[in-house]
This record gives structure tokens, sequence and C-alpha cells, in this order.
């Protein structure tokens, strides 16, 4: 056993650091934290999670009685 040789490959042709994560909807290679815990990329995130529409959007104005003391034509 003492001169047997190692069975580590030290030429390996993978390159030292992290491991490169790709978007598992089109196949692109993943950069951010968030996307590389999730495994989307932002853009593909967005088409499966859509935000929630802007509740701002439904709002409309609507008319009301004017309040005892603001009469407008009292100035």
């Amino acid at each position: 056993m003492g001169d047997e040789p190692l069975a580590i490959a030290i030429d390996s042709t993978t390159p030292p650091g992290p491991r490169r994560v790709y978007c598992r909807l089109c196949g692109r290679p993943l950069t951010g934290a968030d996307s590389r815990r999730t495994g989307l990329g932002p853009t593909c995130d967005a088409k499966l999670h859509p935000a929630p529409p802007d509740i701002r959007t439904r709002r409309h104005e609507v008319e009301q009685d004017t309040l005892p003391g603001m009469d407008p034509s009292a100035g």
C-alpha cells in the first residue's frame, strides 16, 4: 500500500470554485444568489410567478356629498 498512487485526479477538467447552476426553464447560466437558490432566472421566475395586480390601478373617483362646513360656494 505504501507505493500505490492515490486515486485522485490532479489534472481534472473541472475548474475550481463554485459549480455552474443553470436555469431549470431556459437553461441559461445563473449568476445571482437568489436565482441560484431557486434554480430560476429573474425572467423565467416572473413567467411562473407573476406579480399580483396593483390595487391602486383599480381605484376610481366616487361622487360624494359635500361635507358640512366645506361648501365650495361659501368662499
